[in-house]
């Protein structure tokens, strides 16, 4: 193994950007034209159900835009620089494969199905794919796994935004820029363009006069925001992004912000290309057996809980039969907005690990150790003492030491990666905010897309109770269900009371992915799509085995012994929610199997059962 020590971060650079180009232009195609068989012929539920609310047939680069921002949230930032405490081989596999045969997969399934069922959510498709029973457990599990996802976002948000009032300038003003773009967009026609260069130097004139603005006092006092303010605000935002027009803040808004999360990650690369940085990292550290001090767990299974968001996703399926399938104008779309963004968030993935990769082992395992415990981690592995840890706490001016949770040492690294470019030295400082300004607008963009799906999800969830909720234009039922889904995710941020959710947050979304992948086989092996169907099943099986697998691991081995019983009845309730649902779909499997093709859909295709549209 010594031969993959000391890689050149560029080499990684250059071997991802390979795969992913190619996995585009073969396997996504085929997923397209052999296993999904797109038609532009078919009206999408953007067209169909027009209402210039949430069914608003949107450009497809804006709509890539809105995707991506949606998807891309902290799992790609934090999971990666997590993972680097096993060497940064393991998890650049995972995100490569993952990604590529798994997550790319997974958001075009999920997207075609909500598509063919008129843009409905993931719950309401397993119901009527697999029976009611399974599908009002999957709702009470989406949703169950949606407000965990949420919290812990929201959570991560919180610590990198309080205090911090350049960063939080920084977001807040995408929020009314945002709503100037959807104003041109909506009524000024061919205005994309136009909007998106207006968006763009509004942006940079923000995040560059945002700087010397908070150096006034009076301005600087405004933006410094405590915890308990924010955590009063994020809420807040949700729940307007949830109950606006899409096309008037959210999408505008998730759009802005793909230029400066793309724009980032280019100026990493760039940064990477310039000064072709080494991996410090080991290919694999002596903790791929366990006991690490960021991650207790051994390499295997948790690499594939830890890499959540860049490989495979379960909170992808809620944005992908939630806003996007409302506002796809064609068909054949889902290739570009599914299949793409995926691979656009395999490669942010990557470089948030390089970033953290290149750091020294020691300034790593210094950042992400408790200070309580880093003494006796220190001795344990004295070869692992910080190197530069001490030179960056100055140039940035805070203490750097045991500021765990992965969003500072990738800021550090890429602060770092910054800093080693001619005369950008004396800016450290600066990188280290812009990154965790830009990590908080990843997160942002999901919490604003999840409360609207979260919306959605409610309003059907209450309309099989009440009637009325059906109803998306009823204007008290989309208030009342915006409050009661925002306030149950916002209470938990603003009482802290599950501030340690974030470990649950690998074990729900992967059940989720698998769920998504194992309905959505369900539906093309209905639609007689034959052996096809094994490119949805065989990721849906293995992420469905591996993520219970670490589930075990978690609450027996860690959970338990530290008398952590809140989290691991949460865990317990995740995972056996999703084995109700499992079982229902392998069921449904068998029973589809034993029967021959005797009738043709609504779209002209044969069909082994016809379903309620």
């Amino acid at each position: 193994m010594d031969f993959l020590n000391n890689t050149n971060a560029l080499t990684l650079i250059f071997v991802s950007v390979l795969i992913f180009a190619i996995a585009y232009r073969f396997y996504g195609i085929f997923i397209a034209n052999k296993v999904l068989r797109l038609n532009d012929k078919n009206t999408t539920p953007a067209v169909e159900f027009a209402d210039g609310k949430d069914y608003v047939a949107t450009n497809k680069n804006v709509l890539f835009g809105h995707h991506f921002a949606a998807i891309a949230a902290a799992g790609p930032l934090v999971g990666p620089v997590l993972a680097a405490q096993f060497g940064y081989l393991p998890g650049a596999l995972w995100i490569l494969i993952g990604c590529v045969l798994g997550g790319g997969v997974h958001d075009m399934v999920v997207l075609f199905a909500s598509v063919r069922h008129k843009g409905q959510s993931l719950a309401t498709i397993a119901s009527k794919e697999i029976g009611k029973a399974t599908g009002t457990v999957a709702g009470f599990a989406i949703l169950f796994i949606l407000i965990l996802t949420l919290a812990g976002l929201s959570l991560a948000c919180i610590n990198a935004m309080h205090e911090a009032s350049w960063s939080l300038f920084t977001v807040v003003i995408t929020m009314p820029i945002a709503v100037i773009m959807g104003l041109i967009m909506r009524y000024r026609k061919n205005s994309v363009l136009f909007a998106s260069i207006l968006g763009g130097i509004l942006l940079v004139a923000g995040i560059i006069g945002g700087h010397s603005l908070m150096q006034n006092e009076t301005m600087n006092n405004l933006f410094s925001w405590d915890i308990k303010t924010i955590s009063i605000a994020i809420p807040l935002y949700g729940f307007l992004a949830s109950v606006l027009p899409v096309w008037l803040l959210l999408v505008p808004r998730d759009y802005l912000s793909t230029y400066l999360k793309i724009g980032t990650i280019i100026m990493l690369a760039v940064g990477v290309i310039v000064i072709h940085p080494t991996i410090q990292m080991p290919a694999l550290t002596e903790f791929i057996k366990g006991g690490g001090p960021v991650i207790g767990g051994p390499v295997l299974p948790f690499i594939f809980i830890v890499i959540a968001c860049g490989a495979i996703s379960g909170f992808h399926a809620v944005i992908a039969t939630g806003t996007t399938p409302k506002m796809l104008n064609k068909e054949k779309e889902i290739l570009f907005v599914g299949y793409g963004a995926m691979l656009v968030e395999g490669f942010v993935a990557l470089m948030a690990l390089i970033a953290a990769c290149t750091l020294m082992p020691g300034d790593y395992f210094a950042i992400n150790t408790p200070k309580e415990s880093y003494d006796a981690f220190l001795a344990a592995h004295p070869s692992l003492h910080g190197v530069d840890i001490d030179y960056y706490s100055q140039k940035i001016g805070i203490e750097l030491h045991g500021r765990t949770g992965g969003a500072v040492s990738l800021a550090v690294g890429m602060a770092h990666i910054f800093n080693k470019i001619p005369y950008m030295d004396q800016l450290t400082a600066y990188w280290y905010n812009f990154a965790i300004m830009f990590e908080a607008v990843f997160i942002l963009t999901a919490i604003d897309a999840g409360t609207r799906v979260g919306r959605f999800f409610l309003q059907e969830m209450l309309g099989s109770v009440i009637p009325k909720f059906n109803d998306k234009n009823w204007v008290p039922g989309i208030i009342i269900s915006s409050l009661l889904f925002t306030f149950a995710w916002g209470y938990l941020v603003f009482t802290g009371n599950v501030s340690s959710i974030w470990p649950l947050f690998g074990i729900s979304n992967q059940l989720l992915a698998a769920c998504g992948l194992i309905v959505c086989t369900t539906m093309l092996i209905r639609m007689n799509r034959g052996k096809y169907a094994l490119c949805s099943a065989v990721p849906g099986v293995f992420m469905a085995g591996i993520t219970f697998w670490a589930g075990y691991i978690q609450v027996t081995a860690i959970y338990l012994p530290k008398e952590q019983y809140l989290l691991a009845t949460l865990a317990v309730t995740a995972m056996v929610l999703m084995l109700i649902v499992f079982i229902g779909a392998f069921i449904k499997w068998y029973q589809l199997l034993q029967i021959k093709t005797t009738e043709i859909d609504f779209y002209g295709e044969p069909v082994k059962e016809l379903v309620e549209r």
